[in-house]
């Protein structure tokens, strides 16, 4: 189902699978995600971020899938780390069944290792499954704060929440993709990989438009 205009899929997969494996895709993520943020008047690297998670159905034969049981979805999850514009910072994919806390400690380890993307974070918004020990545990390996935003005592029904809202949009804009409406891969680095491969199509319309 590739284009005509481009090579044959042998090709094509040959270079999608090694810049998988050297870490590519995630640079050009990144290298992207600086300027977009330069274009909106922001700095490169973004203060403050929201991390969350998103279950997802997988097709047959995938490895690493689970059954979430909070959204009692059978499939995989995308711990998902976006700055304040929504642009994806970071992303790991585990099995449905892994907690978020350990989803996220996973996540935040990763990127712990990426000196000039965190040289200016200090806080996370979260939401509520991501409370107790994981807040101390954050402040203490990495000294940023994870901020906790909490659902108001009296809602009824749907509302949007503060900053929450940014990585749900986020989740919004991958299952546009027809590739990311479920995942059908049996690797999840690369599923991780067609995430980036999105973003990056996002944030070259993006500057296309600017």
């Amino acid at each position: 189902m590739l284009p005509r205009d481009l090579p044959p899929w042998k090709t094509v997969y040959h270079y999608f699978r090694l810049w998988r494996m050297n870490g590519t895709w995630e640079r050009l993520n990144k290298r992207l995600r600086e300027k977009v943020r330069l274009k909106f008047g922001k700095k490169r690297q973004s203060s403050a971020t929201i991390l969350d998670s998103q279950s997802i159905k997988t097709s047959e034969g995938g490895r690493e899938c689970g059954f979430d049981a909070g959204k009692q979805v059978t499939g995989r999850k995308r711990h998902s780390l976006v700055d304040t514009v929504g642009l994806v910072v970071k992303v790991i994919v585990t099995a449905g069944h892994v907690q978020d806390r350990d989803g996220a400690k996973l996540l935040l380890k990763e990127l712990a290792q990426q000196a000039d993307t965190i040289k200016r974070l200090k806080l996370i918004w979260v939401d509520g499954s991501y409370r107790g020990a994981l807040i101390d545990w954050v402040a203490e390996h990495f000294g940023w704060k994870l901020e906790v935003v909490e659902k108001p005592k009296d809602q009824v029904g749907f509302q949007i929440l503060p900053k929450r809202w940014i990585v749900e949009r986020t989740f919004a804009w991958l299952v546009r993709q027809r590739r990311l409406a479920r995942d059908y891969e049996r690797l999840p680095e690369t599923s991780e990989s067609f995430i980036y491969a999105a973003m990056i199509r996002l944030m070259v319309r993006r500057l296309a438009k600017l």
